[in-house]
């Protein structure tokens, strides 16, 4: 027996968009991603490139099914943003040493360069997004996020 507890069916009118988790956190991503587009432009990057790179910073040669993963991209999208990081030097693929159908995705340090130029601005609108909330309620936010996530993932990451 599953210990999921039915949600009474409410309609979107009912509940109201305000209280649909779901319409505010793609409010809230629309904003946090048109925030930085300007900045994205004048670096030469898209948000898929600016996503692979943001994990390529902190996961250490992920294999590209994972990268699409971790970046919520389409992999069509993904293999299209890796293209261009490549023919731009800011990262290289790598054949897996222990599978060689797999490929893996390193950054190189023009791309970790263009990453941490575009870093300030990615942490201050993290910043603005928690303006006024205490430590605590972001943690607390936080930790709801990552609890969320796990129920909803199709993957281990």
């Amino acid at each position: 027996m599953n210990d999921e507890t039915p949600i009474p069916a409410l309609r979107l009118g009912e509940i109201g968009l305000w209280n649909y988790a779901p319409y505010l956190m793609n409010r809230i991503m629309g904003r946090y991603n048109a925030s930085l587009r300007e900045e994205m432009v004048g670096l030469g990057l898209s948000t898929p490139k600016m996503r692979a790179l943001a994990v390529l910073s902190v996961v250490e040669t992920p294999l590209i099914r994972e990268l699409a993963v971790y970046t919520v991209t389409d992999p069509s999208t993904l293999s299209r943003a890796l293209d261009q990081l490549q023919a731009e030097g800011l990262i290289r693929r790598e054949a897996d040493a222990t599978d060689s159908r797999a490929v893996r995705v390193v950054i190189t340090e023009a791309g970790r360069a263009a990453f941490d130029a575009l870093w300030p601005q990615m942490a201050q609108a993290n910043a603005r997004m928690f303006r006024g909330i205490p430590e605590d309620e972001r943690r607390a936010f936080v930790g709801t996020l990552q609890k969320m996530l796990t129920n909803i993932r199709k993957h281990e990451i």
